[in-house]
């Protein structure tokens, strides 16, 4: 495996760095390279990410580009949203460059001119959805846990969820983003957030079979390589529930939900109403209204409309801080949301988060 010349000029080559870069073939490798804290994204990684991107997309020696996670545990199991809600307390501009960067990377992904494969092995959430759900391929092997668990932090599924999560089966993608519920492999394919599902034991051959390609720039035939390592994950839990997905998760307004799932006596109605009832008000107030308008929006306006949301989160919000507490930080996981009632989050509110920002509005490529 040949280093990267420009990985290379900014110390992100094989060997250091929270983030890797290297060719092999004709293919372009990403390594997030943090796997104690496993392989969360940094601003500085975000900012690597792009600058690379960038560079390959005008590479004729670059056919197409991979990204990996470090270790057995996760690909990436988010943003470090512990720093980013320590660099707000602390009254630092960090936390603004660390969600501008990252939207930035997210949207650099989406317009990406070449075949993008993710190998999605191991813990994919938040900020790990946004590095692989816009690119071309997702490949999920039998040890993905994928979740955007946003509101059980006092935040929204950003990252562009906005964008896709209205696209995904019925009403799922309004219960993934609202529950943070945790899809295993047969969920995520069926769901579409993974196109391949390969074992995590002939990674490393896919990974080959791809550097040998000399058509890497072609997509329908790295498509068709990546189906010849598919492997039928077998029925999806999910699909099982969409009809009750679909019905209960239908009502835009989240109370209208809850009513929905208490008039239903199952078992799994109950519980997903509790898990809802765990969660921040005001965040599943603004994702909710987060994913009505993103429905609407291509992935570039639904960063935009985020990036607004994430900005008044930190300025004016108490239930982030709180969330990274409760679950990140004491991991007592038992988060005081104020305010506590969904009733007392009123919509006047919740609009004031999606206004523009003036001069600090996000400003992508």
């Amino acid at each position: 495996m040949t280093k990267d010349r420009n990985a290379a000029e900014h110390g992100t080559g094989q060997g250091d760095g929270d983030v890797l870069f290297s060719v092999a073939g004709r293919l372009g490798i990403i390594t997030l390279n943090r796997p104690k804290a496993l392989n969360a994204l940094t601003r500085e990684m975000c900012v690597a990410i792009k600058r690379q991107l960038d560079a390959w997309a005008v590479d004729e020696a670059v056919g197409a580009v991979l990204i990996e996670g470090t270790g057995e545990r996760a690909f990436c199991a988010g943003g470090d949203v512990v720093r980013v809600a320590r660099s707000a307390r602390e009254g630092s501009d960090e936390w603004f460059w660390f969600f501008h960067d990252e939207y930035r990377m997210n949207s650099t992904i989406g317009h990406f001119p070449k075949p993008y494969i993710a190998l999605l092995d191991g813990i994919t959430m938040g900020g790990g959805f946004g590095v692989s759900v816009h690119g071309r391929f997702r490949v999920a092997s039998e040890r993905i846990l994928f979740a955007m668990p946003e509101t059980g932090l006092g935040l929204i599924p950003d990252v562009g969820g906005g964008h896709v999560l209205p696209r995904l089966p019925g009403r799922v993608g309004h219960y993934l983003g609202l529950t943070g519920y945790r899809a295993k492999a047969a969920d995520t394919h069926w769901l579409g957030v993974a196109t391949h599902v390969t074992p995590a034991a002939r990674l490393g051959e896919l990974k080959a079979a791809l550097v040998a390609m000399s058509d890497l720039d072609d997509p329908q035939a790295v498509g068709a390589l990546l189906d010849s390592f598919h492997e039928d994950p077998g029925p999806a839990p999910l699909a099982g529930h969409q009809e009750a997905i679909d019905r209960h998760f239908a009502h835009e307004r989240v109370e209208e939900v809850l009513e929905s799932l208490a008039s239903d006596d199952g078992e799994w109605a109950y519980a997903t109403r509790g898990e809802l009832l765990a969660k921040s008000p005001t965040s599943l107030k603004l994702t909710a209204e987060q994913l009505r308008r993103g429905a609407q929006l291509d992935l570039d306006e639904d960063l935009r409309m985020e990036f607004r949301i994430v900005n008044r989160i930190m300025t004016r919000g108490h239930d982030f801080f709180e969330g990274v507490r409760a679950i990140l930080i004491d991991k007592d996981r038992q988060p005081k949301w104020n305010p506590a009632r969904l009733e007392d989050v009123h919509d006047d509110e919740i609009a004031a988060y999606f206004a523009p920002l003036g001069e600090r509005e996000l400003k992508l490529d």
